[in-house]
């Protein structure tokens, strides 16, 4: 089934990802390329419509980007944020200041609600404004459409060319009614019915699968991730028993995981295989405390093992891999054709013998994997996993790694992830898990005196991952899941909640 189009081009700002989820939220299919690859794009894919992203430089610069002028008179419909915007006025005859005041942050904004952009919206309303350049005129043809104190001119529409320009950023939460100007944009410029949906790709999906496969082998390392489950289930769908699926327990998941994992797939037509290598690893690491060195000896050691089953199974013809959209946008270029070298499992194994890599859901954002994971009728527990470390509990426990430790964190992390869900915030509190300290200190239970460790809570919400904000856990859900853990876990007598967001500390502690 073919999809009506927009091309978002990037010209370096920080919110292209996010632009493209929201337009695909709405229903309608969306890439992200470099400005530089704009023509040969719109040739070949033929787009119903372009989105133009910010970017850090001033249009008025020699060297800031620019785009080929004979885009502004393709009959395509456009639509340029921040820096697209001014490019776009700059372009066409406008012209562009540094602004007297840098307008950042939450700003009441006024609409002229007979826009295209705007229409059915309120006449004043909060936008998200990001900048030190401002429009001071217009070119022939625009009509100012929005104004705020620090940008008199906000936003401007050239309705007979279908161009449209913000200063603002529609594409982010703090926008009140950004989600519908992007949909008033999509809809009303752009003409899309907005049938993207995790229904149709999977019937896509399948098809695409079984063309390409055929009869041949295909062999997965499946981690038990989102990614990686949801596309053993798709392979499966599509091929049936010509998958193997080979999941590497590495003895570093949180309790009861492993076991989930091969119970989920277990009526699943594929063949799945599982390798307890947790003594393995466990001997590899001994001693070890530098975190990256923990991080590139469980890689190593991922890929030998899986080299072994691999030659075990013998030759296959397809090697599936969980990369998913993000990984391929390189960072602040988006450029398409780039892979992240590691992929999904630190690398391609150099003894498998494959001729092809398939990668099935390398044009999905993670919340489109975790819809296609339900459309397929995988296992709750695997669609909506929390995410987690490809290292495990390694990076979850300062210093080194003894089987002891390993337990005492299982036990630990249980109990928060279970009065989490059972206070009904398991959905609303994007990542949270335990991390058990190096730091031992004194305490007293009952008449005798203790010297033990000190485990850390981490909670985040986050729309992206690139920031995140602590969760607001009230005091008393804390307050219970710490008597839990000092009562039910041994060698554990204190429990801090980590409130630092990132920047400037990272989500994970290791």
């Amino acid at each position: 089934m073919k999809h009506q189009f927009v091309l978002i081009l990037d010209f370096g700002g920080q919110y292209n990802q996010v632009i493209a989820r929201r337009v695909r939220e709405l229903g309608v299919y969306c890439e992200v390329y470099s400005y530089t690859k704009a023509l040969d794009i719109i040739s070949e894919k033929k787009p119903d419509g372009i989105i133009f992203t910010g970017g850090p430089n001033s249009v008025y610069c020699e060297d800031a980007p620019k785009i080929d002028a004979s885009i502004f008179e393709m009959n395509i419909p456009i639509l340029g944020i921040c820096y697209g915007a001014q490019m776009m006025v700059h372009m066409l005859g406008g012209q562009v200041k540094a602004a007297d005041i840098r307008e950042y942050g939450k700003t009441n904004t006024k609409f002229n609600s007979d826009s295209l952009l705007f229409e059915g919206l309120s006449s004043e309303s909060i936008t998200w404004m990001s900048h030190t350049d401002y429009i001071v005129d217009v070119p022939d043809g625009f009509e100012i459409i929005a104004s705020s104190k620090g940008a008199p001119v906000a936003a401007v529409e050239n309705r007979n060319k279908n161009l449209f320009a913000v200063q603002f950023h529609p594409e982010v939460s703090h926008t009140i009614y950004g989600k519908e100007i992007i949909k008033n944009f999509l809809v009303s410029a752009c003409h899309c019915n907005c049938d993207w949906t995790m229904k149709s790709y999977l019937d896509t999906a399948i098809t695409e699968i079984r063309d390409r496969v055929k009869d041949g082998k295909v062999l997965l390392a499946l981690s038990g991730g989102v990614d990686s489950s949801v596309l053993a289930a798709l392979l499966s769908k599509a091929i049936g028993n010509q998958l193997t699926a080979v999941f590497v327990d590495h003895g570093f998941m949180r309790k009861n995981e492993g076991d989930e994992i091969e119970e989920s797939f277990k009526d699943w037509d594929m063949n799945f295989v599982r390798v307890d290598s947790s003594e393995r690893f466990l001997d590899r690491l001994s001693g070890i405390i530098d975190p990256e060195q923990k991080r590139k000896i469980i890689g190593e050691e991922f890929i030998r093992v899986f080299e072994e089953e691999a030659q075990k199974i013998g030759k296959v013809d397809f090697l599936a891999q969980g990369t998913i959209y993000p990984d391929i946008i390189e960072s602040g270029l988006g450029d398409a054709s780039v892979i992240k070298s590691h992929h999904n499992v630190g690398g391609l194994p150099d003894c498998v013998d494959f001729k092809e890599i398939v990668e099935p859901l390398r044009m999905l954002f993670k919340d489109e994997v975790r819809q296609l994971g339900a459309e397929l009728g995988l296992a709750d527990v695997l669609v909506h996993r929390q995410p987690f470390p490809g290292p495990g509990l390694a990076i979850r426990i300062i210093g080194d790694i003894t089987r002891d430790k390993l337990d005492i964190l299982r036990d630990a992390d249980y109990i928060f992830r279970e009065e989490i869900a059972n206070a009904g915030l398991d959905r609303s509190i994007n990542q949270y898990f335990a991390v058990l300290t190096s730091v031992r200190s004194v305490g007293v239970m009952g008449d005798f005196r203790t010297y033990d460790y000190t485990l850390a809570l981490r909670g985040v919400t986050t729309t992206d991952f690139m920031t995140a904000d602590f969760a607001r856990i009230p005091y008393e859900l804390l307050e219970k899941i710490s008597v839990r853990i000092v009562n039910e876990v041994n060698h554990i007598n204190r429990v801090v909640y980590d409130i630092t967001t990132k920047p400037p500390a990272t989500i994970e502690w290791e």
